[in-house]
């Protein structure tokens, strides 16, 4: 009865050291008497219990690793303390494996040294700037040595950037007088562009009275010229009118009556405005100025009847 339960039990380690099964993104580095043998993939794997055993166990993930914050030196020799995080996958077991004894901290010391030299190379503005730069310098340094220990650096990221206290200050003052600057200017070119305006909106309203004036001119001017020609073209036709009229069977009579009314109405006006009434002496000079006026008429009959050629 002992026999057999000691066999079970001998039966049952030998079963667990056996069979392994491999998780996913996880490899496992088996030796045999103490030498490299192989790397167990994931799965369900068999291993010779007391021979072969399973030396080391990695995961294949993208491993995040908080690099120690430090002071680095910028090359105008201010202090910076900075932080960052590195970013890292397995990519060969077996040299993660023997490459190194600790490539954790091998990568861990390696970034800091090389974040220093990059650091020490630039001045302090430009360490603000460049941080894209600073990162890409990290990572290609650290790939390249990183390669024998079967490890791929990804990427690098500077968490923080912290100057003393005095550089805080002094950039705060910096940062204050320049931002009052733009201010003044933005408002001078703001005054300059109001005067700017106000000038051309003058200078166009001046342009456009005077034009609105000058078309004035131009209207009333060609105005006053219609109603020039429109009267002696309107005098012309009477005229003519008149000249035809007189030629007409009856005309000069009618011609002699309305210069007597008019001479007799100028004798009646005359006689209004004056206490003394005024007569002809001779009333032959009544006939005498009818026929005066009779020449006249048919004078300018005869120039109205020429006019029109």
């Amino acid at each position: 009865m002992e026999i057999a339960i000691a066999l079970a039990v001998i039966a049952v380690i030998f079963i667990t050291r056996t069979i392994k099964i491999v998780p996913q993104q996880t490899a496992l580095i088996v030796e045999r008497l103490g030498k490299y043998d192989r790397t167990l993939v994931p799965g369900l794997k068999f291993v010779i219990p007391f021979i072969e055993r399973v030396a080391y166990r990695h995961s294949l993930k993208e491993v995040p690793l908080d690099v120690p914050s430090q002071v680095c030196i910028t090359k105008d020799n201010t202090q910076l303390q900075v932080d960052g995080i590195l970013f890292f996958q397995i990519t060969d077991p077996m040299r993660a494996s023997y490459g190194s004894s600790d490539y954790l901290t091998a990568i861990t010391q390696l970034a800091q040294t090389t974040l220093r030299s990059v650091i020490g190379k630039m001045e302090l503005d430009r360490t603000f700037e460049e941080r894209d730069l600073i990162n890409a310098s990290v990572v290609s340094a650290l790939d390249e040595a990183a390669l024998t220990w079967g490890v791929k650096v990804l990427r690098y990221e500077i968490k923080d950037l912290t100057p003393p206290a005095e550089i805080l200050r002094s950039m705060q003052a910096q940062i204050t007088a320049e931002r009052e600057k733009r201010a003044l200017i933005a408002a001078s070119e703001g005054r300059r562009q109001e005067q700017i305006n106000i000038a051309t909106g003058e200078r166009e309203a001046f342009i456009a009275r005077s034009e609105g004036e000058k078309q004035a001119e131009i209207n009333k001017a060609q105005g006053e010229a219609a109603a020039i020609i429109a009267v002696a073209e309107a005098t012309a036709e009477a005229i003519r009118q008149v000249a035809q009229a007189i030629q007409q069977p009856g005309g000069e009579q009618a011609v002699q009556l309305k210069v007597a009314e008019k001479a007799v109405d100028a004798y009646a006006q005359l006689a209004q405005t004056n206490n003394t009434m005024i007569v002809p002496g001779n009333m032959t000079e009544v006939s005498a100025l009818i026929g005066t006026a009779m020449t006249l008429l048919q004078g300018g009959g005869r120039t109205a009847a020429v006019a029109p050629k």
